[in-house]
Protein backbone atom coordinates (compact mmCIF):
# COMPACT_ATOMS: atom_id res chain seq x y z
CA UNK A 1 0.00 0.00 0.00
CA UNK A 2 2.60 2.40 1.00
CA UNK A 3 4.08 2.39 -2.85
CA UNK A 4 0.98 3.98 -3.49
CA UNK A 5 0.03 6.26 -1.10
CA UNK A 6 -0.41 9.12 -4.02
CA UNK A 7 -3.55 7.49 -5.02
CA UNK A 8 -5.38 7.85 -1.74
CA UNK A 9 -8.15 10.27 -1.71
CA UNK A 10 -7.76 13.31 0.24
CA UNK A 11 -10.55 12.18 2.58
CA UNK A 12 -8.75 9.05 3.04
CA UNK A 13 -5.48 10.26 3.93
CA UNK A 14 -7.34 12.40 6.56
CA UNK A 15 -8.42 9.07 7.90
CA UNK A 16 -5.47 7.78 8.15
CA UNK A 17 -3.67 10.67 9.89
CA UNK A 18 -6.83 10.32 12.74
CA UNK A 19 -6.18 6.63 13.20
CA UNK A 20 -2.35 6.57 13.36
CA UNK A 21 -1.84 4.53 10.39
CA UNK A 22 -0.36 7.25 8.15
CA UNK A 23 1.56 10.38 8.61
CA UNK A 24 1.44 13.59 6.94
CA UNK A 25 5.22 13.22 6.68
CA UNK A 26 5.03 9.91 5.00
CA UNK A 27 2.67 11.27 2.71
CA UNK A 28 4.48 14.16 1.52
CA UNK A 29 7.34 12.42 0.82
CA UNK A 30 5.57 9.73 -1.49
CA UNK A 31 4.23 12.94 -2.92
CA UNK A 32 7.44 14.02 -3.80
CA UNK A 33 8.46 11.07 -5.32
CA UNK A 34 5.52 10.73 -7.35
CA UNK A 35 6.46 14.61 -8.29
CA UNK A 36 10.23 13.43 -9.81
CA UNK A 37 8.21 10.59 -11.55
CA UNK A 38 5.75 12.36 -13.65
CA UNK A 39 6.76 16.05 -13.83
CA UNK A 40 9.51 15.68 -16.03
CA UNK A 41 6.91 14.12 -18.81
CA UNK A 42 4.04 16.61 -17.74
CA UNK A 43 5.46 20.07 -16.73
CA UNK A 44 2.64 20.35 -14.11
CA UNK A 45 4.39 21.79 -11.34
CA UNK A 46 6.84 25.02 -12.26
CA UNK A 47 7.83 26.29 -8.84
CA UNK A 48 8.40 23.69 -5.68
CA UNK A 49 9.01 24.51 -2.69
CA UNK A 50 10.40 20.94 -1.32
CA UNK A 51 12.54 21.58 1.74
CA UNK A 52 9.47 23.95 3.38
CA UNK A 53 7.05 21.43 2.22
CA UNK A 54 8.54 18.83 4.08
CA UNK A 55 9.06 20.87 7.26
CA UNK A 56 5.54 21.37 7.55
CA UNK A 57 4.95 18.13 6.36
CA UNK A 58 6.75 17.34 9.94
CA UNK A 59 4.96 19.70 11.61
CA UNK A 60 1.07 18.43 11.01
CA UNK A 61 2.60 14.85 11.85
CA UNK A 62 3.31 16.24 15.38
CA UNK A 63 -0.24 17.71 15.53
CA UNK A 64 -1.97 14.82 14.87
CA UNK A 65 0.57 13.20 17.26
CA UNK A 66 -0.86 15.29 19.88
CA UNK A 67 -4.00 15.12 18.68
CA UNK A 68 -4.97 18.79 18.00
CA UNK A 69 -5.00 18.64 14.08
CA UNK A 70 -5.96 22.35 12.55
CA UNK A 71 -8.58 21.06 10.50
CA UNK A 72 -9.35 18.30 8.04
CA UNK A 73 -7.58 19.91 5.93
CA UNK A 74 -4.20 19.40 7.90
CA UNK A 75 -1.62 17.62 6.48
CA UNK A 76 -3.14 17.19 3.13
CA UNK A 77 -0.68 18.09 -0.10
CA UNK A 78 -1.79 20.71 -2.59
CA UNK A 79 -0.67 22.82 -5.35
CA UNK A 80 -1.40 26.23 -6.05
CA UNK A 81 -2.43 27.39 -9.68
CA UNK A 82 0.78 30.27 -11.35
CA UNK A 83 -1.97 33.01 -11.48
CA UNK A 84 -2.84 33.28 -7.83
CA UNK A 85 -0.52 35.11 -5.01
CA UNK A 86 1.87 32.86 -2.97
CA UNK A 87 3.52 34.54 0.32
CA UNK A 88 6.63 32.46 -0.84
CA UNK A 89 7.08 31.72 -4.48
CA UNK A 90 6.57 33.68 -7.69
CA UNK A 91 3.56 34.55 -9.06
CA UNK A 92 4.71 34.88 -12.41
CA UNK A 93 1.50 34.67 -14.56
CA UNK A 94 3.00 32.36 -17.36
CA UNK A 95 5.17 35.44 -18.78
CA UNK A 96 8.81 36.57 -18.52
CA UNK A 97 8.18 39.92 -16.98
CA UNK A 98 6.76 38.16 -13.75
CA UNK A 99 9.56 35.50 -13.52
CA UNK A 100 10.48 36.72 -10.10
CA UNK A 101 6.96 38.64 -9.02
CA UNK A 102 6.58 38.31 -5.27
CA UNK A 103 4.09 40.64 -3.23
CA UNK A 104 4.85 38.59 0.11
CA UNK A 105 1.04 37.52 0.30
CA UNK A 106 -1.12 34.90 -0.20
CA UNK A 107 -3.99 34.98 -1.80
CA UNK A 108 -6.77 34.64 0.64
CA UNK A 109 -8.23 31.49 -0.79
CA UNK A 110 -4.59 30.35 -0.17
CA UNK A 111 -4.02 31.73 3.24
CA UNK A 112 -7.11 30.12 4.70
CA UNK A 113 -5.48 26.86 2.84
CA UNK A 114 -2.40 27.21 4.85
CA UNK A 115 -3.61 28.16 8.17
CA UNK A 116 -6.00 24.88 8.06
CA UNK A 117 -2.68 22.80 7.68
CA UNK A 118 -2.23 22.04 3.94
CA UNK A 119 0.69 21.38 2.81
CA UNK A 120 1.69 23.22 -0.78
CA UNK A 121 3.75 21.50 -2.68
CA UNK A 122 3.93 24.11 -5.41
CA UNK A 123 2.71 26.55 -7.92
CA UNK A 124 1.23 24.86 -11.46
CA UNK A 125 1.19 25.71 -14.97
CA UNK A 126 -0.62 28.24 -16.76
CA UNK A 127 -0.89 29.77 -20.78
CA UNK A 128 0.58 33.28 -20.43
CA UNK A 129 -1.97 35.64 -18.60
CA UNK A 130 -3.62 32.60 -17.91
CA UNK A 131 -6.05 33.53 -21.12
CA UNK A 132 -6.56 30.48 -23.05
CA UNK A 133 -7.74 27.14 -23.12
CA UNK A 134 -4.60 24.85 -23.09
CA UNK A 135 -1.18 25.75 -21.24
CA UNK A 136 2.18 26.91 -22.96
CA UNK A 137 4.15 29.87 -22.09
CA UNK A 138 7.43 30.94 -22.79
CA UNK A 139 8.12 30.71 -19.40
CA UNK A 140 8.04 26.72 -18.81
CA UNK A 141 6.91 25.81 -21.88
CA UNK A 142 3.88 23.20 -22.84
CA UNK A 143 1.99 20.92 -20.09
CA UNK A 144 1.12 17.24 -21.45
CA UNK A 145 -2.30 15.68 -20.44
CA UNK A 146 -1.45 12.37 -18.16
CA UNK A 147 -4.01 10.43 -20.32
CA UNK A 148 -1.48 11.17 -23.04
CA UNK A 149 1.30 13.55 -23.00
CA UNK A 150 1.28 14.67 -26.46
CA UNK A 151 -2.00 16.24 -25.83
CA UNK A 152 -3.26 19.38 -23.98
CA UNK A 153 -4.82 18.64 -20.50
CA UNK A 154 -6.66 21.93 -21.35
CA UNK A 155 -6.24 25.58 -19.72
CA UNK A 156 -6.12 27.63 -18.10
CA UNK A 157 -5.52 25.49 -15.14
CA UNK A 158 -3.94 22.86 -17.57
CA UNK A 159 -0.92 22.12 -14.79
CA UNK A 160 -3.67 22.27 -11.99
CA UNK A 161 -5.35 19.28 -13.49
CA UNK A 162 -2.15 17.43 -14.73
CA UNK A 163 -1.11 17.43 -11.16
CA UNK A 164 -3.95 15.90 -9.62
CA UNK A 165 -4.66 13.66 -12.31
CA UNK A 166 -1.20 11.73 -12.35
CA UNK A 167 -1.37 11.82 -8.62
CA UNK A 168 1.01 14.37 -7.41
CA UNK A 169 -1.11 16.03 -5.27
CA UNK A 170 -4.89 14.81 -4.76
CA UNK A 171 -6.17 18.63 -4.35
CA UNK A 172 -4.96 22.09 -6.27
CA UNK A 173 -6.62 25.34 -6.03
CA UNK A 174 -6.83 26.94 -9.42
CA UNK A 175 -8.78 29.89 -10.93
CA UNK A 176 -12.28 29.78 -13.30
CA UNK A 177 -12.64 32.92 -15.39
CA UNK A 178 -14.80 31.34 -18.51
CA UNK A 179 -14.51 27.53 -18.15
CA UNK A 180 -10.22 27.27 -17.08
CA UNK A 181 -11.69 24.52 -14.02
CA UNK A 182 -14.46 22.97 -15.90
CA UNK A 183 -12.80 21.77 -19.31
CA UNK A 184 -9.49 20.73 -17.98
CA UNK A 185 -11.28 18.50 -15.13
CA UNK A 186 -13.21 17.47 -18.43
CA UNK A 187 -9.88 16.64 -19.91
CA UNK A 188 -8.65 14.52 -16.99
CA UNK A 189 -10.97 12.81 -15.31
CA UNK A 190 -11.57 15.21 -12.49
CA UNK A 191 -13.98 17.10 -10.03
CA UNK A 192 -14.14 21.04 -10.30
CA UNK A 193 -15.99 23.12 -8.64
CA UNK A 194 -16.53 26.97 -10.10
CA UNK A 195 -18.29 28.46 -7.02
CA UNK A 196 -20.89 30.87 -6.91
CA UNK A 197 -19.49 34.26 -7.47
CA UNK A 198 -18.35 35.79 -4.35
CA UNK A 199 -18.67 32.09 -2.48
CA UNK A 200 -14.71 32.30 -1.99
CA UNK A 201 -13.75 35.83 -1.64
CA UNK A 202 -10.64 37.41 -3.28
CA UNK A 203 -8.06 39.28 -1.59
CA UNK A 204 -4.47 39.73 -2.41
CA UNK A 205 -4.66 39.27 -6.62
CA UNK A 206 -3.67 39.61 -9.66
CA UNK A 207 -5.05 42.40 -12.09
CA UNK A 208 -8.26 41.34 -13.49
CA UNK A 209 -8.67 40.63 -17.18
CA UNK A 210 -12.01 39.18 -17.38
CA UNK A 211 -14.18 41.77 -15.07
CA UNK A 212 -15.39 39.99 -11.91
CA UNK A 213 -15.83 36.23 -13.57
CA UNK A 214 -12.55 35.30 -12.05
CA UNK A 215 -13.48 32.59 -9.52
CA UNK A 216 -11.42 30.42 -7.09
CA UNK A 217 -12.37 27.00 -6.71
CA UNK A 218 -11.03 23.20 -6.37
CA UNK A 219 -10.35 20.79 -8.24
CA UNK A 220 -10.08 17.27 -6.91
CA UNK A 221 -10.66 13.28 -7.91
CA UNK A 222 -13.80 12.86 -6.12
CA UNK A 223 -17.04 15.39 -4.66
CA UNK A 224 -16.06 14.74 -1.35
CA UNK A 225 -12.37 16.10 -2.31
CA UNK A 226 -13.46 19.25 -3.69
CA UNK A 227 -15.52 19.92 -0.53
CA UNK A 228 -13.30 19.54 1.97
CA UNK A 229 -11.14 21.70 0.22
CA UNK A 230 -14.28 24.45 -0.82
CA UNK A 231 -15.26 24.03 2.54
CA UNK A 232 -11.65 25.88 3.97
CA UNK A 233 -11.60 28.31 1.13
CA UNK A 234 -15.07 29.30 1.19
CA UNK A 235 -17.29 32.26 3.92
CA UNK A 236 -17.59 35.90 3.81
CA UNK A 237 -14.37 38.44 4.37
CA UNK A 238 -14.87 41.94 4.65
CA UNK A 239 -12.77 42.90 1.57
CA UNK A 240 -15.11 40.92 -0.44
CA UNK A 241 -18.68 42.81 -0.65
CA UNK A 242 -20.08 39.84 -2.98
CA UNK A 243 -18.83 37.46 -0.51
CA UNK A 244 -21.60 38.89 2.11
CA UNK A 245 -24.21 38.20 -0.61
CA UNK A 246 -22.72 34.87 -1.37
CA UNK A 247 -22.88 33.60 2.21
CA UNK A 248 -26.27 34.80 2.79
CA UNK A 249 -27.74 32.63 -0.84
CA UNK A 250 -25.93 30.14 0.82
CA UNK A 251 -27.82 30.11 3.88
CA UNK A 252 -31.19 30.02 2.40
CA UNK A 253 -32.79 26.53 2.65
CA UNK A 254 -32.40 24.19 -0.17
CA UNK A 255 -35.18 21.96 -2.34
CA UNK A 256 -35.82 18.69 -1.01
CA UNK A 257 -36.34 15.78 -2.97
CA UNK A 258 -36.16 15.08 -6.47
CA UNK A 259 -34.73 17.78 -7.95
CA UNK A 260 -36.47 19.46 -11.84
CA UNK A 261 -33.15 19.21 -14.05
CA UNK A 262 -32.97 20.58 -17.76
CA UNK A 263 -30.54 18.71 -20.11
CA UNK A 264 -28.78 21.25 -22.94
CA UNK A 265 -27.08 19.15 -25.42
CA UNK A 266 -25.86 22.30 -27.52
CA UNK A 267 -26.28 25.68 -27.84
CA UNK A 268 -27.31 26.75 -30.84
CA UNK A 269 -25.80 25.49 -34.21
CA UNK A 270 -22.01 25.18 -32.50
CA UNK A 271 -20.87 21.89 -32.78
CA UNK A 272 -20.29 19.01 -30.42
CA UNK A 273 -17.99 15.97 -30.52
CA UNK A 274 -20.28 12.86 -31.05
CA UNK A 275 -18.87 11.07 -28.27
CA UNK A 276 -19.14 13.78 -25.98
CA UNK A 277 -22.43 14.19 -27.00
CA UNK A 278 -23.15 10.16 -26.39
CA UNK A 279 -21.35 10.60 -22.95
CA UNK A 280 -23.17 13.18 -21.60
CA UNK A 281 -26.61 11.95 -22.49
CA UNK A 282 -26.11 9.14 -20.50
CA UNK A 283 -24.84 10.95 -17.95
CA UNK A 284 -27.92 13.06 -17.73
CA UNK A 285 -29.68 9.85 -18.26
CA UNK A 286 -28.01 8.80 -14.93
CA UNK A 287 -29.14 11.60 -12.83
CA UNK A 288 -32.73 10.60 -14.38
CA UNK A 289 -32.30 7.32 -12.64
CA UNK A 290 -31.69 8.45 -9.54
CA UNK A 291 -35.03 10.10 -9.07
CA UNK A 292 -34.42 13.41 -10.79
CA UNK A 293 -36.77 15.40 -13.63
CA UNK A 294 -35.19 15.58 -16.55
CA UNK A 295 -36.32 17.59 -19.20
CA UNK A 296 -34.49 17.95 -22.78
CA UNK A 297 -34.41 21.24 -24.56
CA UNK A 298 -32.50 24.55 -25.73
CA UNK A 299 -30.58 26.83 -22.60
CA UNK A 300 -33.44 29.66 -22.48
CA UNK A 301 -31.01 32.15 -22.36
CA UNK A 302 -29.83 34.89 -25.28
CA UNK A 303 -25.74 34.60 -25.32
CA UNK A 304 -24.89 35.04 -28.74
CA UNK A 305 -24.30 38.82 -27.32
CA UNK A 306 -21.08 36.96 -25.53
CA UNK A 307 -20.03 34.96 -28.64
CA UNK A 308 -18.59 38.19 -29.89
CA UNK A 309 -18.05 40.22 -26.28
CA UNK A 310 -16.13 37.41 -25.20
CA UNK A 311 -12.49 37.95 -26.87
CA UNK A 312 -12.98 41.48 -26.56
CA UNK A 313 -13.39 41.46 -22.94
CA UNK A 314 -9.98 39.74 -22.68
CA UNK A 315 -8.49 42.09 -25.23
CA UNK A 316 -9.85 45.13 -22.95
CA UNK A 317 -8.29 43.47 -19.68
CA UNK A 318 -5.11 43.22 -21.32
CA UNK A 319 -5.33 46.99 -22.74
CA UNK A 320 -5.62 48.07 -19.04
CA UNK A 321 -2.82 46.06 -17.78
CA UNK A 322 -0.40 46.62 -20.41
CA UNK A 323 -1.09 50.60 -19.99
CA UNK A 324 -0.98 50.07 -15.82
CA UNK A 325 2.34 47.98 -16.25
CA UNK A 326 4.31 48.87 -19.88
CA UNK A 327 7.18 46.73 -18.96
CA UNK A 328 4.81 43.84 -18.66
CA UNK A 329 3.90 44.64 -21.99
CA UNK A 330 7.30 44.92 -22.94
CA UNK A 331 7.95 41.47 -22.30
CA UNK A 332 5.03 39.74 -23.25
CA UNK A 333 4.41 37.43 -26.29
CA UNK A 334 3.47 39.33 -29.56
CA UNK A 335 0.13 37.79 -29.56
CA UNK A 336 -0.59 39.06 -26.28
CA UNK A 337 0.26 42.71 -27.59
CA UNK A 338 -1.82 42.42 -30.24
CA UNK A 339 -4.73 41.43 -27.98
CA UNK A 340 -4.19 44.70 -25.94
CA UNK A 341 -3.96 46.53 -29.49
CA UNK A 342 -7.10 45.59 -30.13
CA UNK A 343 -8.43 46.51 -27.10
CA UNK A 344 -7.36 49.56 -27.00
CA UNK A 345 -9.22 50.22 -30.12
CA UNK A 346 -12.64 49.12 -29.01
CA UNK A 347 -14.72 51.94 -27.51
CA UNK A 348 -15.68 52.71 -23.93
CA UNK A 349 -19.37 52.51 -24.61
CA UNK A 350 -18.80 48.90 -25.59
CA UNK A 351 -17.67 48.05 -21.97
CA UNK A 352 -20.49 49.77 -20.78
CA UNK A 353 -22.97 47.99 -22.75
CA UNK A 354 -20.84 44.38 -21.70
CA UNK A 355 -21.47 45.54 -18.16
CA UNK A 356 -25.39 46.07 -18.86
CA UNK A 357 -25.13 42.84 -20.79
CA UNK A 358 -23.66 40.95 -17.73
CA UNK A 359 -26.62 42.57 -15.46
CA UNK A 360 -28.83 41.38 -17.62
CA UNK A 361 -27.94 37.88 -17.92
CA UNK A 362 -27.89 37.75 -14.35
CA UNK A 363 -31.50 38.68 -14.03
CA UNK A 364 -32.41 36.67 -16.94
CA UNK A 365 -30.62 33.85 -14.68
CA UNK A 366 -32.84 33.81 -11.93
CA UNK A 367 -35.91 32.94 -13.80
CA UNK A 368 -33.86 30.33 -15.50
CA UNK A 369 -33.57 29.19 -11.36
CA UNK A 370 -37.14 29.61 -10.67
CA UNK A 371 -37.93 26.72 -13.54
CA UNK A 372 -35.30 24.19 -12.45
CA UNK A 373 -32.81 23.43 -9.87
CA UNK A 374 -29.70 22.43 -12.13
CA UNK A 375 -29.08 22.82 -15.88
CA UNK A 376 -26.94 19.91 -17.30
CA UNK A 377 -24.86 20.44 -20.06
CA UNK A 378 -21.26 19.03 -21.02
CA UNK A 379 -18.06 20.79 -20.03
CA UNK A 380 -16.42 21.03 -23.36
CA UNK A 381 -17.06 20.47 -26.73
CA UNK A 382 -14.02 18.91 -27.81
CA UNK A 383 -11.67 15.85 -26.67
CA UNK A 384 -8.08 17.39 -25.94
CA UNK A 385 -6.23 18.53 -28.93
CA UNK A 386 -2.54 18.36 -29.40
CA UNK A 387 -0.84 19.86 -26.53
CA UNK A 388 1.25 22.95 -29.20
CA UNK A 389 -2.08 24.26 -30.08
CA UNK A 390 -4.24 26.84 -28.08
CA UNK A 391 -7.06 25.54 -29.88
CA UNK A 392 -9.03 22.72 -32.04
CA UNK A 393 -9.33 24.01 -35.27
CA UNK A 394 -12.01 21.13 -36.28
CA UNK A 395 -15.41 19.72 -33.61
CA UNK A 396 -17.22 16.63 -35.55
CA UNK A 397 -15.88 17.96 -38.98
CA UNK A 398 -16.89 21.87 -38.59
CA UNK A 399 -14.29 24.67 -38.40
CA UNK A 400 -14.17 26.51 -35.15
CA UNK A 401 -12.71 29.66 -33.96
CA UNK A 402 -10.46 30.18 -30.59
CA UNK A 403 -13.87 29.68 -28.10
CA UNK A 404 -15.34 27.01 -30.33
CA UNK A 405 -13.92 24.00 -27.92
CA UNK A 406 -15.37 26.49 -24.85
CA UNK A 407 -18.42 27.65 -25.57
CA UNK A 408 -20.39 25.52 -22.83
CA UNK A 409 -19.12 27.45 -19.83
CA UNK A 410 -18.07 31.42 -20.14
CA UNK A 411 -21.80 32.40 -20.02
CA UNK A 412 -22.04 30.73 -16.51
CA UNK A 413 -18.86 33.25 -14.93
CA UNK A 414 -21.06 35.75 -16.35
CA UNK A 415 -23.95 34.96 -14.60
CA UNK A 416 -22.42 34.28 -11.46
CA UNK A 417 -23.54 30.93 -11.40
CA UNK A 418 -21.98 28.02 -9.71
CA UNK A 419 -21.22 24.72 -11.58
CA UNK A 420 -19.98 21.15 -11.17
CA UNK A 421 -18.13 19.07 -13.31
CA UNK A 422 -17.63 15.36 -13.27
CA UNK A 423 -16.30 12.47 -15.24
CA UNK A 424 -18.73 10.98 -17.46
CA UNK A 425 -17.51 7.78 -19.56
CA UNK A 426 -14.42 7.98 -21.54
CA UNK A 427 -14.16 8.35 -25.21
CA UNK A 428 -13.53 5.03 -27.28
CA UNK A 429 -9.83 5.88 -27.35
CA UNK A 430 -9.99 5.98 -23.54
CA UNK A 431 -10.28 9.96 -23.02
CA UNK A 432 -11.71 11.72 -20.06
CA UNK A 433 -14.74 13.18 -20.54
CA UNK A 434 -17.27 15.79 -18.69
CA UNK A 435 -20.41 17.14 -18.21
CA UNK A 436 -20.85 20.48 -15.78
CA UNK A 437 -24.26 20.71 -13.87
CA UNK A 438 -24.97 24.37 -13.24
CA UNK A 439 -27.19 25.91 -10.23
CA UNK A 440 -28.76 28.92 -9.19
CA UNK A 441 -26.81 31.58 -7.10
CA UNK A 442 -25.78 29.94 -3.85
CA UNK A 443 -26.81 26.63 -4.55
CA UNK A 444 -23.10 25.27 -4.39
CA UNK A 445 -23.84 22.66 -1.88
CA UNK A 446 -27.13 21.55 -3.82
CA UNK A 447 -24.81 20.57 -6.39
CA UNK A 448 -21.79 19.17 -4.47
CA UNK A 449 -25.28 16.57 -3.31
CA UNK A 450 -25.81 15.32 -6.54
CA UNK A 451 -22.58 15.14 -7.81
CA UNK A 452 -21.68 13.29 -4.96
CA UNK A 453 -24.98 10.91 -5.29
CA UNK A 454 -24.08 10.58 -9.23
CA UNK A 455 -20.56 9.70 -8.12
CA UNK A 456 -22.04 6.88 -6.12
CA UNK A 457 -23.89 5.72 -8.99
CA UNK A 458 -21.15 5.67 -11.55
CA UNK A 459 -17.72 5.98 -9.91
CA UNK A 460 -14.40 7.12 -11.94
CA UNK A 461 -11.91 7.44 -8.58
CA UNK A 462 -10.39 4.24 -9.50
CA UNK A 463 -9.12 5.20 -13.40
CA UNK A 464 -5.90 6.29 -13.41
CA UNK A 465 -4.05 7.13 -16.57
CA UNK A 466 -1.10 4.10 -17.22
CA UNK A 467 2.24 6.82 -16.80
Amino acid sequence: MDSLLWQLSATELQRRYRDGSLTPLAVAQACLARLEAVNPRLNAVVQRRDADFLQEAQAATRRFQAGEPRSALDGIPLTVKDSLYTADLPTSWGTRALRAHRTGEDELAVARARAAGALIAGKTNVPEFALEGYTDNPLYGPTGNPWNPELTPGGSSGGAVAAVASGIAPLAIAQDGGGSIRRPVSHTGLVGLKPTIGAVPRQHVLPSLLLDFEIIGPIARTVADARLLFEVMRGPAAADRLSLAAAHAAAQPRRAGPLRLLYVERLGAAPLDPQIAASVAAGAARLAALGHAVESGPLPLDLDFFSTAWPQIGQIGLASLFEQHPDWAAQASPKYRDMAEQGRQLPAALLWQTLERVRQLRRESVALFERFDVVVMPSAAALPWPRGEAYPRRIDGQAVGPRGHAIYTGWVNAAGLPALALPTAPSQEGLPIGMQMVGAYGSDDLLLDLGAAYEAAAPWADRWPAL
